[in-house]
């Protein structure tokens, strides 16, 4: 799998003195099943709190139609958008739904999520982290 990443551009956010939510909806995603190599296809939504970046939507639109070809699970395939754009945009929040239609009767929704303060709970408050 080419290095996806480097399809993603981004700009300043403008408004960095404040926390807002973007979202985006993507109706059109497509990926193939690695068992059948049938095409499946998804709606994924992202939404996102901005720190410094904002992610450039013709770029975004590359990177999700990047995936046409890949043989990914539901489940890979959104951890890995998740984790593409926690790298590249370094947000405050980040989630993505992936909203794959029916295939052999079944629906399926995978929802995963990016919080930098849930990171920031990893630590012991106890901890000393001071250079002194």
């Amino acid at each position: 799998m080419e290095e996806k990443t480097k399809i993603l551009e981004t700009f300043k956010n403008p408004n960095q003195d404040r926390d807002y939510t973007i979202e985006h909806i993507a109706p059109e995603f497509t990926s193939l099943c690695p068992k059948t190599g049938q095409p499946d296809f998804a709606t994924i939504s992202m939404e996102y709190i901005p720190n410094e970046l904002c992610v450039e939507l013709k770029s975004y639109k590359l990177y999700l139609n990047s995936y046409r070809n890949e043989g990914m699970f539901f489940e890979a395939v959104t951890n890995k958008i998740l984790d593409d754009l926690v790298e590249v945009l370094k947000p405050s929040y980040l989630n993505v739904v992936a909203e794959f239609n029916v295939r052999g009767g079944i629906s399926s929704t995978v929802e995963v999520e990016y919080d930098e303060f849930d990171e920031l709970d990893e630590y012991d408050d106890d901890e000393d982290f001071s250079l002194n």
